[in-house]
C-alpha cells in the first residue's frame, strides 16, 4: 500500500520536526545557562582562577646597645615548595626530582599530596635553601612553585633566651616575647587570586583578580641592653660556680620607669636548637613565673610601710630580747645578741624578725598585730607595692603568686607576723624588684616593661606607649628614710666591695623552701635587692640563687653576684661619684 500525503502535509510535518528540535535546544540552553549556570561558573572558576597566600614576614626583635638598637632575633630566607596537582603532568619526575634535590625537607607522603588532582595547592617541602629551589626551578617541572617563607636566626646565640622564647615549627610563638606579643611579630598573610590561562600562566584581565599584601609584622625593640644582658648572664655563671649552684636568676631595672635592662635565669638554653632541649624547665623565666617566699628582702617593705604611716622613724626604738609572742607562737630572730633598746635601723640591719613584728603591732594598737593592722599591712603590699598580682610585663607565663587577705580565716596574725619578714607569700623576682623601685625613687611605681618600641625599616624608632606610673606608693619622705635606712644597712656590713663615692644599698634575703607542703631544713633560696647610682639610684638589681638540699645565703652566696653587676653598671653607665 502506498502512502500518500496532502499536498502541504510534508512541510507540516517538517515543520513540527524543527519546532520539536528547536524546542529540544532552547530547553538545552535553558538548562545549560540558567539552571546549571552557577555550577559551571564554579568549574571554571577552579579552572582558571588561582588562589596563593603572601605570608608576611615575622617581625624582627632588637635589643639595645646604649642607646642604639641592635638585631637580636633576624630572620634568614627559605622556601616552601607547593604543586598545583591539577597542572602536574610529570608527578613521577617531579617525586624523583624532588626527593633527589630536596631530601629531608620533603613531606613523607608527598605521592598522595600531588595526587590530589581536586585540590590547586599541596605544600610537599618546606626550609629549602635558595640553591634547592633553583635547582628544582631548573627542571621547569609544570605545576610546581616556591613561596619565599622566613625562619629565625639569632646572631647572640643564647643571650636572653627565656625572655625571647623561639618559633614552633608551626610558625607560632612560644614563650617569651615570641609568645606574649606573637600576634603583633606575625602580622597578616596577603592574598593573590590570578586568572591563568590553560598553562597555567597569570592574566592581566578580568575581575577575578585579588591582590591583597600582606601586612609584615612590628619589629619590636626590647629594653633589655644587650651589653648589661651579656654581662648579667656572666656574672650569674661565675656566681653559680662559686656557690655549687644548680639554679639562679638576676633582674636589673631602671627605677624611674621599669625598664628591664637585663633578666637572665641559669640554666638556659639556645632557641635556634629548642628542639635539642630535653627538660622544658629550661624554657621558662623563673623571673616572672616562679613565685616563692622571698624572706628578709621584704623587710624592706615592711619598714616602709612604718614609715609611710607615721608609726616608726628610723631612730624608733623598741626593745629587742631576741624573741617575740604572736597569739600561740613564739618567732625569734636568726641572728642573735642585738638585745636591749634599739633603734628601727639596726633592726634592719641585722635583720631581726623582732623589729619587724614590732612595726606590725604599731599598725595596730601596739601590741598585737589586730585586723586594723592585718587590713594596712594588706593594703600596702597588695594594693599599693602590687604582691601576689601580676605585673602585665609582655612575656608569656607570668604567675600573680598569693598574698593572703585578712579576710580569710588563713589571713590571721601569726600569718601577716610572718609576712613583715617574707614568709608566707608567694611573690614572683618581677613583683618585688618594680616595687622595690617606689621605694627608693619617691614613692612611684613603674609597671615592669621589656618593649621599647617598634623601629621602621628607615631604622627609626617610634616608643612603645607606656603605663601611666603610679605615684604616692608612699610618700617622699618615707621614701628617702628607707632609701637612706637601705643605704646604712650595706654600709654596716658589705660597701667594701663598692666603688667609694657611689649611693649603694640593698637587703639580704635567705628563704626556707617548702616541700609537701613544710618546710625542710636542707635546703634554703638566696637573694640580694639592692639599687646602685650617683645622685640618685639609677638602676635595681635582684639576685637569686638556689640548689638541690643547699642551704644558700643572701649575704654569701647572692649577694657577691650583685656587686659583681653593681660595680659593672656604674662603669658602663659612666656615673660620675658623689660629692
Amino acid at each position: 500500500m502506498q502512502l500518500s500525503f496532502q499536498k502541504g502535509s510534508r512541510s507540516l510535518l517538517l515543520g513540527g520536526l524543527l519546532l520539536v528540535m528547536m524546542t529540544i535546544f532552547v530547553g538545552r540552553l535553558f538548562y545549560l545557562q540558567i539552571i546549571k549556570h552557577d555550577e559551571y561558573v564554579a568549574q571554571a572558576t577552579a579552572e582558571q582562577v588561582k588562589p596563593l597566600t603572601i605570608p608576611a614576614k615575622r617581625g624582627m626583635i632588637y635589643a639595645m646597645d646604649g642607646n642604639k638598637p641592635v638585631e637580636l632575633v633576624m630572620n634568614q630566607t627559605v622556601y616552601t615548595m607547593f604543586v598545583d596537582p591539577a597542572t602536574v603532568t610529570e608527578p613521577q619526575k617531579v617525586m624523583e626530582t624532588a626527593r633527589r634535590v630536596a631530601g629531608g625537607n620533603l613531606r613523607p607522603n608527598i605521592d598522595k599530596l600531588i595526587a590530589k588532582k581536586e585540590t590547586r595547592y599541596q605544600i610537599i617541602g618546606t626550609k629549602l635553601t635558595r640553591k634547592q629551589a633553583e635547582m628544582m626551578k631548573e627542571e621547569q617541572l609544570k605545576g610546581v612553585g616556591f613561596q619565599e617563607v622566613s625562619q629565625r636566626v639569632y646572631p647572640e646565640g643564647g643571650l636572653a633566651a627565656q625572655t625571647l622564647g623561639f618559633v614552633n615549627a608551626e610558625g607560632a610563638g612560644q614563650y617569651g616575647v615570641e609568645e606574649a606579643l606573637n600576634d603583633r611579630l606575625t602580622g597578616h598573610d596577603g592574598l593573590l587570586k590570578s586568572v591563568t590561562d590553560i598553562s597555567g600562566v597569570p592574566l592581566t584581565i578580568g575581575n577575578q583578580n585579588i591582590n591583597r599584601p600582606a601586612k609584615n609584622g612590628d619589629n619590636l625593640v626590647l629594653t633589655i641592653d644587650r651589653n648589661v644582658q651579656a654581662y648579667a648572664e656572666k656574672a650569674l655563671a661565675k656566681g653559680m660556680e662559686r656557690s655549687k649552684a644548680t639554679n639562679a636568676s638576676v633582674v636589673v631595672m631602671d627605677p624611674y620607669n621599669g625598664k628591664v635592662m637585663a633578666m637572665a635565669n641559669l640554666p638556659t638554653y639556645k632557641p635556634a636548637e629548642f628542639t635539642k632541649v630535653t627538660n622544658a624547665e629550661a624554657f621558662n623565666n623563673p623571673v616572672i613565673t616562679k613565685p616563692y617566699e622571698p624572706g628578709s628582702d621584704i623587710k624592706t617593705f615592711t619598714v616602709a610601710t612604718g614609715l609611710d604611716k607615721g608609726v616608726i622613724k628610723p631612730d624608733s626604738t623598741f626593745v629587742n630580747t631576741d624573741s617575740i609572742k604572736v597569739e600561740d607562737r613564739t618567732i625569734g630572730n636568726a641572728t642573735k645578741g642585738q638585745t636591749g633598746t634599739i633603734t628601727m635601723q639596726t633592726a634592719l640591719n641585722y635583720s631581726l624578725n623582732t623589729g619587724m613584728v614590732t612595726v606590725a603591732q604599731r599598725l595596730g594598737d601596739g601590741k598585737s598585730i589586730n585586723l586594723n593592722a592585718r587590713q594596712t599591712l594588706y593594703d600596702y603590699f597588695h594594693n599599693r607595692f602590687a604582691f601576689g598580682q601580676k605585673t602585665g610585663i609582655e612575656l608569656a607565663g607570668e604567675r600573680a603568686g598569693i598574698i593572703i587577705s585578712p579576710d580569710k580565716v588563713e589571713g590571721n596574725a601569726v600569718r601577716y607576723s610572718n609576712m613583715t619578714f617574707g614568709q608566707g607569700m608567694d611573690l614572683t623576682m618581677i613583683q618585688v624588684a618594680s616595687a622595690f623601685g617606689a621605694l627608693v625613687n619617691g614613692g612611684t611605681y613603674y609597671s615592669p616593661t621589656v618593649i621599647e618600641g617598634t623601629i621602621d625599616q628607615g631604622g627609626e624608632l617610634t616608643p612603645e606607649p607606656q603605663k601611666a606610673p603610679r605615684t604616692g606608693v608612699i610618700s617622699k619622705q618615707a621614701s628617702d628614710d628607707i632609701h637612706q635606712m637601705i643605704r646604712t644597712a650595706r654600709e654596716t656590713f658589705y660597701a667594701k666591695n663598692d666603688r667609694p663615692g657611689y649611693d649603694i644599698g640593698g637587703k639580704t634575703g635567705t628563704s626556707q623552701t617548702i616541700e609537701n607542703g613544710k618546710y625542710v631544713d636542707n635546703q634554703t633560696i638566696g637573694t640580694y635587692l639592692g639599687y646602685g647610682g650617683d645622685t640618685r639610684p639609677r638602676y635595681v638589681i635582684m639576685v637569686e640563687i638556689s640548689g638541690k638540699g643547699l642551704n644558700l645565703q643572701g649575704n654569701k652566696d647572692a649577694m657577691p653576684i650583685f656587686t659583681d653587676i653593681s660595680n659593672w653598671m656604674i662603669d658602663y653607665l659612666k656615673l660620675q661619684p658623689r660629692n
